[in-house]
């Protein structure tokens, strides 16, 4: 090759790159014309999207409402249907730039069992919530104890990954589904009625038959106290230093607390009237003269 056709070559290289160049410029308003479309039709399947996705989760919440399904399922279902059709939008905005429908759905796919295999504990946590669903150890507004961690509180919610109770000192306790459906609970107020079952100390000097009148008397004068349930006055034990007596009654689950603690300040009244003496730890000290 002579100098000549090494000028030629570079030359035409030249005009095609030229032509390359110009043939961007000239198609590039085009592009931009059609990039700023597409963007604008995302912007509007987003506005659209989520405009339709309320709706629908609306209705099928006043849908399952009506026909008296559990609010924890509703809650479920509707956390469900959410993430559902925000995929189906996103898939309908990736065919929008060209991608190919069949293409979304294998990459979605794909992406389902990655993200699965990175995220077992989310798994569990949804494996969870529908066996809590199926099973129902509790229910919104139930106060459950959690035994693993001690976490305890009110049911508010029961979406699909976790579920969250209100503590009495009004905190929030947000509680995997995994750990709720593979540990023992203690669900407090699944039933109507709850069980007083509490003990109180009288020293030996004391009547034990006066003592026992007395916390039969109180039973039966408590308004929270159900009058078609047994009440059971009882010596529980002979202790070292006292008589444990013991008593049972059932009360409503609302009103559990607020007749314990009126019991318990009615008690040390009646007994200290009746001079039955309830006794305390104490330490003697005797000082020896010389």
């Amino acid at each position: 090759m002579n100098l000549t056709e090494g000028l030629q070559d570079i030359t035409d290289a030249s005009e095609e790159a030229k032509d390359v160049v110009q043939g961007f410029i000239d198609d590039l308003p085009a592009k931009l014309m059609d990039l700023g479309f597409r963007i604008v039709v995302t912007i509007i399947l987003l506005l659209l999207g989520r405009y339709l996705i309320n709706i629908l989760r609306k209705l099928v919440k006043t849908a399952l409402t009506k026909a008296g399904i559990d609010r924890g399922v509703i809650q479920f279902i509707d956390s469900f249907i959410g993430i559902a059709l925000w995929l189906v939008v996103i898939a309908t905005i990736a065919v929008n730039y060209g991608i190919d429908a069949a293409s979304v759905v294998a990459l979605l796919g794909s992406a389902g069992i990655a993200i699965g295999l990175s995220l077992q504990g989310a798994l569990s946590n949804l494996a969870g919530g529908i066996l809590i669903l199926l099973i129902k150890p509790f229910k919104v507004g139930d106060y459950i104890i959690e035994h693993t961690s001690e976490k305890e509180g009110v049911v508010t919610e029961i979406n699909i990954f976790y579920t969250h109770l209100i503590t009495i000192d009004n905190k929030l306790v947000v509680v995997p589904n995994g750990r709720l459906a593979d540990t023992s609970l203690t669900n407090l107020t699944r039933f109507e009625f709850r069980k007083l079952d509490q003990r109180v100390a009288i020293s030996y000097d004391s009547d034990i038959k006066k003592a026992k009148d007395i916390l039969c008397s109180l039973l039966e004068e408590n308004e929270n106290v159900l009058e078609d349930h047994p009440i059971d006055v009882f010596v529980d034990q002979l202790g070292e230093s006292a008589i444990i007596l013991g008593y049972r009654a059932f009360v409503k689950t609302g009103a559990f607390h607020p007749a314990r603690w009126e019991l318990n300040e009615s008690i040390k009244q009646a007994f200290d009237e009746a001079g039955i003496v309830i006794p305390y730890n104490q330490l003697d000290v005797h000082v020896k003269e010389k």
